[in-house]
C-alpha cells in the first residue's frame, strides 16, 4: 500500500492533548502527585473561551496495588475538575480549582489562566500509611475535557462546542513503595 506523504493524517492535522512531567513524591503523611496537560487550549477551545462558554477539566489519579496472581486491586481513585470562565465586560479570567483552594483566581492574562488550568501540582493521592512497605503499586492519570451542556437556544449560535472535546491517553507508572 502506497501513502502519499504530503497529505496529513488526522494525527498529524491536530495535534492530541498529553500529559507531561509527571512526578509522584510523598510527604511525611500523603503520596503527592504532580503534572502537566499539554495541548489542550486547541484553537476551538480557545475560541469558546474567549466567547464566554465556561470550560472544565478532569483529571483523573488512579492507585492499584498490584497482583500477580488477581487483578489489580483500586486503592484510591482522585477525579479533581478546573475549571475557566472569561467575563469580556472585565476583560478577566476566573479560575476555580476546589482541589486546591476554596478561592478562585482571577488574572487579565489568558495565558496565566491557562497554566493554571492545565498545572497539577500538590494533589494528593493517598494517605501514606494506606501503603505497605515494599508492595508494587501503579498509579494511572488521564485528563479531559469535561462535557459542556449549553442551553438550547445557544446550542446553534455555538455549534463547534461539540468538536472540541479531547482527553489524553493513561498514563502509568508502576513503583515499589
Amino acid at each position: 500500500m502506497i501513502c502519499n506523504p504530503i497529505i496529513p493524517t488526522m494525527a498529524q492535522a491536530s495535534p492530541a492533548a498529553f500529559l507531561k512531567d509527571i512526578v509522584i513524591t510523598n510527604d511525611r503523611d500523603d503520596l503527592i502527585s504532580y503534572f502537566k496537560v499539554k495541548g489542550a487550549f486547541t484553537k476551538k477551545i480557545t475560541e469558546a473561551v474567549l466567547n464566554g462558554i465556561p470550560t472544565s477539566f478532569s483529571f483523573l489519579v488512579v492507585l492499584y496495588k498490584k497482583r500477580s496472581t488477581w487483578f489489580d486491586k483500586k486503592i484510591r481513585a482522585v477525579k479533581v475538575t478546573s475549571t475557566l470562565r472569561y467575563n469580556p465586560l472585565k476583560k478577566e479570567f476566573t479560575v476555580i480549582r476546589p482541589w486546591k483552594t476554596d478561592k478562585s483566581c482571577v488574572t487579565k492574562s489568558f495565558d496565566q489562566a491557562k497554566i493554571m488550568m492545565t498545572e497539577i501540582d500538590n494533589l494528593k493521592v493517598v494517605a501514606i500509611d494506606r501503603l505497605k512497605k515494599g508492595d508494587k503499586y501503579q498509579i494511572r492519570f488521564k485528563a479531559e475535557l469535561s462535557k459542556v451542556t449549553l442551553p438550547l437556544y445557544l446550542r446553534y449560535v455555538f455549534f463547534f462546542v461539540s468538536f472540541w472535546d479531547f482527553d489524553t491517553d493513561w498514563n502509568t507508572i508502576d513503583f515499589i513503595y
